[in-house]
């Protein structure tokens, strides 16, 4: 009943309560990243598949610049990170205007995050699992790892959580990511700024 009914309830009045009280801070890091981006703009809209894989846009607050090399490629993600977008992901505040897509019912507070279309083929049907929920700003994986982990090991913690999506695991979620938040745990993984594209094998 929680997993399919009351979880969404929560999650719109959640979420529009959240969005009324930190407006201020999302009108400050907007103008602040309107300028520290370069032109780049504050915001990152990108297609993302939602429950089912039903395509939908996120947003985030954009933390890189739009810098391109001599052959018109963008730089690697390291070069492009602002340092005011290194502060804002840090955070964790990069993730707040998805209450947007919340309230909208594209996401959901907690579950599995939602990555790029094109990883959709290359999911094994035990990975692709985790598309039978709604795709959250936090979640399972981002709790135990978050970047910090291999992409095998993330899915199996996403297929975890949509076997057992209960009230008493989303309010484990949202504790454990207040922590990891303040601590500003699991940012970055071993070998890069941002994960590394997942590409089948990893």
């Amino acid at each position: 009943m929680y997993k399919h009914f009351f979880k969404r309830i929560i999650d719109f009045i959640i979420s529009l309560i959240a969005i009324i009280c930190i407006s201020p801070i999302l009108i400050v890091v907007t103008i602040w990243l309107h300028f520290a981006n370069r032109g780049a703009g504050a915001f990152f809209f990108q297609e993302r598949p939602g429950k089912d894989a039903k395509i939908f846009k996120v947003i985030k607050f954009k933390t890189m610049t739009d810098e391109k090399d001599a052959d018109g490629k963008l730089l690697p993600d390291a070069q492009r990170l602002t340092k005011v977008g290194k502060f804002v992901r840090s955070t964790s505040i990069d993730e707040l205007p998805q209450l947007f897509n919340v309230l909208k019912g594209d996401m959901s507070l907690i579950g599995p995050r939602p990555l790029l279309v094109k990883y959709l083929p290359l999911y094994s049907p035990e990975q692709a699992r985790r598309h039978e929920v709604r795709p959250g700003i936090s979640g399972w994986a981002q709790c135990h790892g978050r970047n910090a982990i291999t992409w095998t090991e993330k899915f199996k913690l996403d297929v975890w959580y949509v076997d057992h999506c209960t009230l008493w695991t989303d309010i484990q979620v949202i504790f454990i990511t207040i922590k990891n938040v303040l601590m500003r745990k699991d940012i970055n993984s071993a070998a890069a700024a941002t994960m590394p594209p997942f590409n089948g094998n990893n």
